[in-house]
């Protein structure tokens, strides 16, 4: 294995550190001068592991952060847990998987209407974004996961979303109930996008978000 200069490591290391915000490769290769700074990254990974910090990337974006399990020693105030509620989670669960999607695919694949108050949890918390308008007539909104979404639940990227067997082992999908199940499995299903309104077959969402 080549041994990378300590001059290239050390610079990307001192960008990395100055970023205000999680930053790309490209980006930081830009700032060096086009050098390939990948494998400067992948040393530097390797380099804080175990750490009292970390060097991870997320999206597709490379930042530092506070190793997961030290983080409860910075935090100077106690955090309310909020659960999210049925519709919430479900919400969350066809974006990740299907995204980009709009209110009525999403409504279409749950087969009731989604309340104004469930995106907004979503979006609010970060973990969901507004990704442009379908160009079909009534240019709906579309969502998609944001990259606070893969950090908060530790993913480089979508394709490390688990699947049904890993959710099933980890307890974390009810075996009796497989809603959520059909849900995330479902195929492209696609409601008509010509509006933001919801067919009549559907039942009316009465849950706070």
């Amino acid at each position: 294995m080549t041994e990378l200069p300590d001059d290239l490591v050390r610079a990307v290391e001192a960008t990395l550190f100055a970023a205000e915000t999680p930053i790309t490769a490209e980006a930081i290769s830009a700032h060096l001068g086009g050098v390939d700074v990948k494998p400067a990254l992948h040393e530097l990974a390797m380099h804080y592991a175990g750490r009292g910090i970390s060097v991870v990337e997320r999206g597709g974006r490379w930042h530092f952060q506070t190793s997961a399990d030290l983080a409860h020693l910075l935090r100077r105030e106690r955090e309310e847990t909020r659960r999210l509620s049925r519709a919430a989670t479900e919400t969350l669960a066809i974006i990740a998987y299907h995204e980009p999607v709009s209110r009525a695919e999403i409504e279409a694949i749950r087969g009731v209407q989604t309340a104004k108050g469930t995106l907004d949890v979503l979006l609010e918390a970060g973990w969901v974004r507004v990704a442009g308008r379908r160009e079909v007539p009534g240019r709906p909104v579309i969502y998609a996961t944001t990259n606070e979404f893969l950090a908060h639940f530790g993913l480089s990227s979508r394709k490390d979303l688990p699947g049904i067997d890993e959710l099933k082992a980890a307890g974390l999908l009810d075996p009796v109930d497989n809603a959520l199940e059909e849900m995330m499995t479902a195929g492209e299903k696609t409601a008509e996008a010509s509006s933001e309104s919801a067919p009549d077959s559907l039942e009316s969402e009465d849950e706070s978000a």
